[in-house]
């Protein structure tokens, strides 16, 4: 019983008696590998600076200072291997470190009959020695030297002595030899067939290169005597071309000399200091709140042109397209050089060569025109070394924008020649702009509204900003010219365009019953009777809303223009009845005054739909990532040619041919000065049924506008209606609608509610309809 307990005991502690086994291995192994390593160095060491005349076993020394590195010991030691090994003693480092670090690496291997394998290292050792130092002796022996110790030592020597005579010089030869490599790969291990066949692996792989690397050198000897040929050859080619240069007529060269931009008058008239900086003067803000252009970098002299047309000429002949470059147009951003094509050469081979020309043009794109109105060239569009920035100012400055009457002009920003280029967006009506991330979009979709603010007040111009990302339009809140607060909520969004749609058809309504066909039309007409002294009523007005009820008057209606930031955002949240709307303003609001601008980073087709497409043909392309981008856009390719940072394709409507536009930059202090600077000049009257979506004349076929689904009393401002009419005792739709500031439909439809709720009386015989309803107690 107690020797079962011993046994279980013995058992149970195993586990930790292995473990401190293992430890004490580990330490006992890392200590007598740094004990080796110790040794082998200081064994090189004695041997490296051994010294004849220093004393040691077979020599009594001259009596001089040791000089050995290792000291006495050192000597002792060198001088005892050296005669007794010969040159074999430097085997005896090596041996020490070697035993070290096999026993480092063996410290966690337990072998099965340790005894065995140590015997065999130590049979392996000792051949290794016995037949190194019989052909250190027998091969190695210099008489030139002649040291004080034989190049086999006394132990090779002995050996030589006793089978020489046996074998002979070759003989004796081998035996040693494959005494000594056998001897290693017993101490070692190694392999001699497997080293053997490593050395055949690189051998042929280095004859390989060697047959590789002569190969090569034929080849540029040949592509050398090659260059030479076409050299000689394009030297006689550059003979003729100078000859028919002497005979042609010159390139005509239409350099953009850039004159500094002179102020409009009225900006002279704003150059004067005003007595209170705070207090803005004049109807629009002052240029001065823009920032002025750098003056122009690019100065090009006719011999740099013409130099760089023959350029253009020889990098087309190099790909086999023979091309005569007769005009060209230098810009602030790019050449454009157009050139004529031989006879047989098809525009299509001059488009598949555009990245080719980049490339051997040493520039970042270049850009093919392959139709240029009214000529019978093709176009090559070349950056600039140097790329100016067209600012807004300068473009805002010109003649264009000046003479321009129309409140939705806009500056986009200068063309390949330098001449700057403003849009009216009244007659687009639509626009819908693309680009990539860092493509200039939002940049320019800032310079667009600038523009109209520099153009146009708010009773002229009342804005609608959509912008899902709350990052760009967000700075314009609070300008006078807002219809109401900047639009985030996508849901508001859908309301805002529900509710333009609603006041395009009240307008269509109103324009209708006067006799006009467009928005100044019937603001002529307006301002006109205004004029004579006879205002016009509203002929929308129903007498039977009451007949204390006087028609309201008719007064000037400003455009109005919605700016969406982004697209696909909105798009992706509310979808299809988003789209419904876009189409329905974009297909009949142009009459009403009702303008759109769409802009998105993403135009794919499941954002730009066909839909949408279809009644927006004015559109702005800046860079995009693809080909397939720029069809989506604007259905030809170009755009993924584009250099970004404002440069872009505008493709007007009725046209299939784009124009490319330097776009003009507006940086964001600008944008802040002048908001405001129109802050200061007035306050926004917001419109709450722009929000609400609450339309005042019924649409069919638009949810939530036909009539339909709608519930006065569910109006978000009916208690505040009840509270007015209870409180004065008075039901006035006229009262209701400026206390509330809302429109005279809605204001209607409040006061019905209220009759079908009790509230109010039917109207009488004289169209006053009696309070029912309590007054409101008071506190």
């Amino acid at each position: 019983m107690s020797k079962t307990k011993t046994k279980q005991s013995a058992t149970r502690k195993s586990p930790q008696s292995l473990e401190s086994k293992a430890i004490l291995r580990r330490r006992l192994s890392e200590g007598g590998m740094i004990l080796l390593v110790t040794l082998a160095l200081f064994f090189l060491l004695a041997l490296l600076t051994y010294n004849p005349n220093d004393p040691g076993s077979f020599t009594n020394g001259s009596g001089g200072p040791i000089q050995n590195a290792a000291g006495k010991g050192g000597a002792w030691f060198a001088d005892f291997f050296l005669h007794l090994f010969g040159y074999l003693a430097f085997l005896i480092p090596i041996i020490f470190a070697y035993s070290g670090y096999l026993l480092y690496v063996e410290r966690n291997i337990e072998h099965e009959h340790p005894k065995a394998f140590w015997a065999v290292k130590g049979l392996g050792l000792l051949m290794a020695v016995v037949g190194g130092a019989g052909l250190c002796s027998l091969h190695f022996f210099d008489p030139a030297i002649q040291p004080s110790y034989s190049s086999g030592g006394i132990l090779g020597e002995f050996i030589i002595s006793l089978i020489i005579d046996g074998l002979g010089l070759y003989g004796t030869t081998l035996i040693l030899l494959a005494l000594f490599l056998s001897g290693l790969t017993l101490f070692t291990g190694i392999s001699w067939l497997r080293t053997m066949d490593k050395v055949g692996v690189w051998v042929i792989k280095s004859w390989g290169k060697l047959l590789e690397w002569y190969e090569n050198f034929k080849d540029r000897k040949l592509e050398q005597k090659s260059v030479k040929e076409s050299v000689v050859k394009r030297q006689e080619a550059l003979k003729q071309e100078k000859v028919k240069r002497e005979t042609r007529s010159p390139v005509k060269i239409e350099p953009k000399v850039m004159q500094p931009s002179t102020p409009p008058k009225a900006v002279q008239k704003a150059k004067q200091k005003p007595l209170f900086d705070d207090i803005p003067t004049g109807p629009m803000p002052v240029m001065e709140l823009l920032d002025e252009p750098e003056p122009p970098k690019n100065h090009f002299s006719e011999e740099a042109l013409e130099a760089m047309s023959r350029l253009v000429e020889l990098k087309l002949k190099d790909f086999g397209v023979e091309a005569q470059v007769m005009e060209v147009h230098p810009g602030p951003v790019i050449t454009r050089f157009e050139i004529e094509l031989a006879p047989g050469v098809k525009v299509s081979k001059i488009s598949n060569l555009a990245k080719d020309l980049a490339r051997s043009l040493s520039t970042i794109s270049v850009r093919v025109v392959e139709v240029i109105p009214g000529k019978t060239y093709v176009g090559i569009e070349i950056p600039n070394e140097s790329r100016e920035v067209v600012r807004l100012r300068e473009v805002l400055a010109c003649d264009e924008f000046e003479k321009s009457k129309s409140p939705l002009s806009m500056a986009l920003g200068k063309d390949i020649a330098g001449n700057p280029i403003v849009v009216n967006m009244a007659k687009m009506p639509h626009l819908l702009v693309a680009g990539t991330t860092g493509s200039g979009k939002s940049v320019g979709v800032n310079a667009m509204i600038i523009s109209m603010l520099y153009k146009a007040t708010p009773e002229d111009l009342r804005l609608i900003m959509i912008d899902p990302k709350m990052l760009e339009l967000s700075v314009y809140e609070g300008i006078p010219h807002l219809l109401c607060e900047v639009v985030t909520d996508m849901k508001d969004a859908a309301n805002a365009l529900r509710w333009s749609v609603g006041e395009m058809e009240r307008r269509y309504r109103l324009m209708s019953a006067m006799g006009v066909r467009n928005l100044a039309g019937f603001n002529k007409k307006v301002q006109d009777a205004i004029k004579a002294g006879e205002p016009i009523k509203d002929p929308l007005w129903q007498p039977t809303d009451g007949l204390e009820e006087e028609p309201p008057t008719l007064e000037k209606l400003p455009s109005i223009v919605i700016v969406i930031d982004e697209l696909a955002d909105m798009m992706m949240i509310v979808g299809k009845k988003v789209e419904e709307l876009i189409a329905r303003i974009a297909q009949k609001a142009r009459a009403a005054g009702i303008h759109l601008i769409l802009a998105t980073q993403r135009p794919s087709v499941d954002v730009i739909t066909g839909l949408i497409k279809a009644n927006i043909p004015s559109r702005i392309a800046f860079q995009v990532s693809s080909k397939i981008d720029s069809r989506t856009i604007l259905d030809q390719m170009g755009a993924e040619q584009l250099l970004g940072m404002g440069d872009m394709l505008y493709l007007p409507g009725g046209s299939n041919i784009p124009t490319r536009i330097h776009g003009a930059f507006v940086d964001d202090d600008e944008v802040h000065r002048v908001v405001e600077d129109w802050k200061k000049r007035g306050e926004p009257e917001y419109l709450d049924e722009v929000i609400s979506g609450t339309s005042e004349v019924p649409v069919p076929g638009i949810p939530g506008m036909d009539g339909a689904d709608g519930d006065s009393e569910q109006d978000e401002l009916f208690d505040q209606a009840v509270a007015i009419v209870t409180e004065t005792r008075r039901a006035s739709i006229s009262g209701i609608q400026r206390r509330l500031k809302i429109g005279y439909n809605r204001a209607a439809r409040m006061v019905e509610a209220m009759e079908a709720a009790g509230i109010v009386s039917e109207m009488g015989s004289n169209g006053a309809r009696e309070v029912l309803a309590p007054p409101p107690p008071k506190d």
